[in-house]
């Protein structure tokens, strides 16, 4: 018999197992054994495996395997794609999205300069494979997600209330949830999902250049400066991408340092740990 699909409740619980899985192996844990982590867990092994295999997709052992810093290494040597690559077949443009990955709509500068005055926000907590998710989205499509799994939902909330602090925040689940759904459920449903960004001219571009990374891959920061002319803008690139109002969606968290480190993570790092490993898995799957 097929397994059923996990629902976002039962993602977001197995994600609660990997978090803590994650902090044991950033504890100096990377040679547990199956016995020692589902120990530490308070489960059998074999619960454990299985929970953590049906989130992710692969033992417990590979995914330690991809949650080190030797993998984020290898990722950069064997899975890397230039921007300039990507770019020069057509994923992505300077003004619009290839339709291929994203539904696309950019805020006008003008809008993005009025915080967001007239514009009707709707949001609502959903259950996401990295934790709980704060998402909202305009009538034109996802605006915003905010991961509370490390910063809490309190913080969440008030990080994304303060991009757009002119706006109006209506809480509507119903419009929300299928976006949701959509945003989580796969890359056929991910490229169907709409999104509606508001930012300044470099952000934009900094944005767009995170799309034309492909899942599986990673890029590093130097790399993105390049790619969008400003090549001793390192810095300005980096607080772009952690401005990244929508992660996951824009993959913020294919961007790493030159060396193969994970960098920061507005949401947290073991979230960011937990999206390269799960996409990773993934590509193998």
């Amino acid at each position: 018999m097929k397994d059923m699909p996990m629902t976002d409740m039962e993602q977001s619980y197995h994600y609660g197992v990997i978090r803590r899985a994650i902090e044991l192996i950033d504890d100096g844990g990377q040679n547990m054994s199956l016995e020692e982590l589902s120990d530490a867990m308070g489960m059998s092994p074999s619960h454990f495996q299985r929970l953590f295999s049906k989130w992710a997709g692969v033992s417990p052992k590979k995914f330690q395997q991809y949650l080190t810093l030797g993998h984020a290494k290898a990722l950069l040597e064997d899975r890397f794609t230039t921007l300039e690559t990507a770019q020069s077949v057509g994923l992505s443009g300077t003004g619009r999205l290839h339709d291929l990955f994203l539904k696309w709509e950019a805020m006008s500068p003008g809008d993005y300069a009025r915080g967001g005055a007239a514009l009707q926000i709707f949001w609502a907590w959903c259950e996401s494979p990295f934790g709980p998710a704060l998402i909202m989205a305009t009538d034109k499509g996802i605006c915003g997600i905010a991961f509370a799994a490390e910063t809490g939902a309190d913080a969440a909330m008030a990080d994304m209330l303060s991009r757009w602090p002119e706006a109006e925040f209506i809480e509507d689940p119903t419009r929300i949830h299928p976006l949701a759904a959509s945003a989580f459920g796969g890359p056929e449903t991910l490229s169907q999902t709409p999104i509606f960004v508001m930012g300044s001219a470099l952000q934009i571009k900094v944005w767009e250049a995170l799309v034309s990374i492909p899942e599986g891959s990673v890029c590093t920061y130097s790399d993105i400066a390049e790619t969008i002319g400003r090549p001793k803008a390192v810095r300005a690139v980096a607080s772009a991408i952690g401005r990244n109002p929508i992660s996951w969606l824009i993959p913020c968290h294919r961007a790493l340092r030159k060396t193969g480190g994970l960098g920061g993570y507005h949401w947290g790092l073991p979230v960011k740990r937990a999206m390269l490993a799960y996409e990773s898995a993934r590509a193998e799957i």
